[in-house]
């Protein structure tokens, strides 16, 4: 199969809609009553993620654009390349003891859902 501008263009998402964000709200639409202590620590550590990306996607919006002539085509692909790179930055920051976000909502869920 060879590719072409149109199949690539269809690999990028122009809305832009990660991975995170789709995980996130799938867990956030099912009961959280009946999870584990480690279900509910991958729920937050998924939200810490979202929270981060979106952060860091803010930041990259105040970086000043070159006015360099490239084609839409390398632009697609340079956006497509910067969001999954961004993705796995934010996927790796939560790992660990991460912004710590995770620990406190983990800690908070546990008392709403009487985990204690």
């Amino acid at each position: 199969m060879s590719l072409t501008i149109d199949n690539i263009s269809a690999l990028y998402n122009t809305n832009n809609v990660s991975e995170n964000t789709n995980k996130l709200e799938e867990t956030l639409k099912s009961d959280l009553n009946s999870a584990t202590e480690d279900e509910l620590m991958e729920v937050c550590k998924d939200f810490e993620s979202y929270f981060t990306e979106q952060m860091f996607k803010a930041m990259q919006k105040m970086v000043p654009e070159s006015d360099d002539d490239t084609s839409s085509y390398t632009k697609q692909m340079k956006d497509y390349y910067t969001d999954m790179m961004v993705q796995s930055m934010a996927e790796t920051s939560a790992e660990g003891e991460g912004l710590g976000i995770a620990q406190i909502l983990y800690e908070q869920m546990k008392r709403n859902y009487g985990l204690e």
